[in-house]
């Protein structure tokens, strides 16, 4: 074994298992599957771990698009949607006829790679038999889990040998707890006298990284064991904490992951002994690529490494840069096969009739996917602009995209979970992993069109997790999916895949009509909506700006009477230049890829594809220039390592200043007329100011120069004065709706244009 853990038999010192009902009956079988008195527990819960939107958007003064859109129903004078539906004709099914079929088979043989499973069992009649421990079984009878699926009963066994694992079934099968089950079983025989990152756990989303941590956390709730969510869009203070903690378990997003690793003290993966890949094929991709072969590079080599997805691909040169060591091939159910619950259906948009296809939604959503619907859009603001239109059409409905802060986003999830609202309108940032009981209806509205995955089948395999929403263990449900002219191939793949089950909806043509001319008529509110949020946006922008010029400091300043700012301004500067050495020696944050190195790298690699229209050649070029990318960083960050703080940070300053040098010719040699000032940071702009203020004052006190006392300086002090009544007007007030309507942007220029009669720009920091 190469997992580092030490098996031995289980004893009552280092399993604490709590006083149940299984003391009861010692040394007989306990049978896990006689059903509870006690109610099932959900192992879902998204509203714990942020702060509630309300007081979201009450810190950021700004009003949710509910609150906008409400405002804009009782602004209208006339209701404009009609419910009642009893003359409208109804839908028309036909079975859908498939042309030509391609053929989407892969070729080539990958099976050498793997180690053969024939002792793989996928049938377990009960927990029991899986040699789990007791407080383990008592977490599944806590969630209701009394028999094993076929990916629990293959994989558990094998997991606790600590064999690497290539785990793919069918969506909603249960492989959550199939990894999860036996890293807590190995977990309750770790040295607890030594803390440390024992597992960690890698998900695509930030939202299927706090489902994964919910659900871990129910099932090792009456076991020591401790678990830690690191994703962005929350607390890096919190998280680098709860990491200095030494948490047993880790799930993460990738870049947060690395984020931590590069910049937080007391933070590495050491003594790690389990990798799981969760949805491993889109970590695979490039977008995901790069960075987790970097969290790979930073994991022992004697580890257990575990992937698992509906839709794994056999790709194995993807598999090998993980460094696999033989692993097993876990297929419990065809990659593409169809749940026997799910009816899939296609609604054909034929190219004069696609600007009809928002009428097509609202009339399907209206009258016959009404409740418990998930609604997948191509992109973010067609998200949003669908959610504006089921608020104003009455229908009560969440969106969930990449444009929302987090909270917004779990408070999507839980509104919808909870079914508080009718519809969730997302992106395919709600396409894999997410487990939302009770979920009836998923809508193709938009079928996927990534150029840039050059993943074989890519559109067959997000619509197979696209549609896996519904029809969950069992339950029935239903798929819709939005076929255009341009969507011909993705129609022959469903068709091949739902084979003489696809049918064919006719949407009514009277109900389309109708929707289309609702939707004409709510086109100016959707414009006032749409127009009011980009004025938020402005103003949230113009404070946050202004809270950067007045901090704590500043503020006290500007306090000060007129006459006594100046000393106290040069005192400040003269104190930011005894302590430069100091402050240039401080850690700088350091990013593994940067944001604009990631669009650079997206831009060029959609460009080489389009080039060469999806080739093998460019794909290999664009991920060998990501690979050349991030082995120059690595060699400028072992140049710099064996440097002395103070000087590796004024060696970056350089790079950084050069960098944006560059920039700036780049941006005049294309014509632009925008005179922007770069090449030269604040805080150099700072100092160098300041320098001068001081060299200024030393020549008058030497008697090197002369102070000039004509018409300007007589101008000058009059604009003094006049300036320090606007604010001590500005500042001594109290603050009247009148002055509380001024943004943050005006104050900051009355404040800077005062402080230059003073020749002393270094407090704009």
């Amino acid at each position: 074994m190469d997992s580092g853990f030490i098996f031995e038999p289980p004893s009552d010192e280092e399993i604490e298992e709590p006083q149940s009902e299984y003391e009861e009956d010692q040394g007989e079988e306990v049978d896990v599957e006689k059903p509870s008195k006690r109610a099932k527990q959900s192992p879902w819960d998204f509203a714990a771990y942020s702060e509630s939107v309300s007081d979201e958007h009450f810190r950021r003064r700004t009003t949710s698009v509910d609150f906008k859109i409400t405002k804009s129903l009782q602004q209208r004078s006339v209701p404009i949607v009609d419910n009642d539906h009893s003359d409208s004709e109804l839908d028309q099914h036909e079975d859908y006829k498939p042309e030509d079929e391609d053929d989407f088979s892969n070729a080539g043989d990958t099976k050498s790679f793997f180690a053969p499973a024939d002792g793989a069992s996928f049938h377990a009649n009960s927990f029991m038999e899986l040699n789990l421990s007791r407080p383990l079984l008592r977490a599944c009878e806590a969630l209701g889990y009394s028999k094993p699926t076929p990916i629990q009963a293959a994989c558990i066994p094998l997991a606790l040998t600590g064999r690497d694992i290539c785990g793919s079934a069918i969506t909603g099968s249960g492989k959550t707890a199939a990894f999860a089950l036996p890293t807590l079983e190995r977990l309750l025989y770790r040295p607890k006298r030594i803390p440390a990152i024992r597992v960690l756990i890698l998900t695509p989303t930030r939202e299927l990284a706090v489902q994964v941590h919910s659900m871990i956390e129910k099932i090792a709730q009456f076991t020591d064991i401790r678990c830690c969510l690191v994703v962005g869009g929350l607390s890096t203070k919190m998280q680098e904490t709860a990491l200095r903690s030494m948490p047993d378990i880790v799930v993460a997003t990738p870049g947060r992951m690395i984020d931590h690793l590069r910049n937080s003290m007391s933070v590495d993966l050491d003594d790690l002994a389990v990798l799981i890949l969760d949805e491993a094929d889109r970590l695979l991709e490039l977008g995901f690529s790069a960075e987790i072969h970097e969290l790979v590079r930073l994991c022992p080599k004697r580890r257990q490494t575990m992937l698992f997805s509906a839709t794994l691909t056999e790709d194995v040169d993807e598999l090998i840069k993980l460094s696999l060591t033989k692993p097993l091939r876990l297929s419990a159910d065809p990659s593409a096969k169809r749940p026997s619950t799910l009816t899939e259906e296609v609604v054909r948009i034929r190219r004069m009739r696609e600007v009809n296809q928002e009428a097509v939604l609202l009339s399907l959503c209206s009258k016959t996917f009404t409740s418990k619907v998930i609604i997948f859009s191509g992109t973010k603001q067609a998200a949003h602009r669908l959610k504006i239109l089921f608020g104003l059409a009455a229908l009560k409905a969440a969106e969930l995209h990449g444009n929302l802060t987090q909270a917004q986003r779990l408070e999507a999830l839980e509104l919808f979970r909870k079914q508080h609202v009718d519809f969730l309108i997302a992106t395919d940032v709600a396409a894999r992993g997410l487990d939302i009981i009770g979920v009836q209806t998923v809508i193709n509205y938009a079928c996927p069109r990534d150029l840039t995955r050059q993943v074989p089948n890519y559109f067959l395999m997000l619509y197979v997790h696209r549609v896996g929403r519904t029809a969950r263990a069992g339950r029935e449900g239903y798929a819709v999916t939005f076929v255009t002219d341009n969507d011909r191939s993705l129609l022959k793949a469903i068709a091949k895949r739902a084979g003489s089950k696809l049918k064919s909806r006719i949407v009514a043509e009277q109900s389309i009509t109708k929707w289309s001319k609702i939707i004409e008529q709510m086109e100016d509110q959707v414009a006032a909506i749409l127009q009011e949020e980009r004025e938020e946006r402005i103003l949230r922008k113009a404070e946050m700006e202004a809270t950067k010029v007045f901090d704590h400091t500043t503020m006290q300043l500007v306090y000060l009477h007129v006459e006594e700012q100046g000393s106290a301004i040069v005192n400040m500067a003269e104190n930011m230049i005894a302590h430069k050495e100091e402050i240039f020696a401080r850690p700088k944050k350091t990013w593994f890829v940067t944001e604009k190195e990631k669009k650079l790298a997206a831009k060029a690699d959609k460009a080489s594809i389009e080039k060469g229209k999806g080739s093998g050649n460019e794909v290999t070029s664009a991920q060998q220039a990501e690979d050349l990318k991030i082995k120059e960083k690595r060699k400028r960050e072992r140049e710099v390592k064996n440097l002395p703080r103070k000087e590796r940070r004024k060696l970056e300053a350089a790079r950084e200043m050069l960098e944006d040098e560059d920039q700036v010719d780049k941006l005049q040699g294309s014509g632009k007329d925008k005179k922007e000032k770069a090449g030269i940071s604040m805080v150099d702009l700072a100092y160098r100011r300041a320098k001068a203020v001081k060299a200024k004052q030393k020549a008058l006190d030497a008697g090197k120069i002369v102070k000039s006392n004509g018409k300007k300086s007589k101008h000058s002090s009059q604009e003094s004065n006049s300036r320090a009544k606007e604010m001590r007007e500005l500042f001594h007030s109290d603050m009247s709706e009148k002055k509380q309507k001024r943004t943050g942007a005006e104050a900051t220029v009355i404040y800077l244009d005062m402080l230059s009669t003073y020749d002393l720009s270094c407090v704009s920091l």
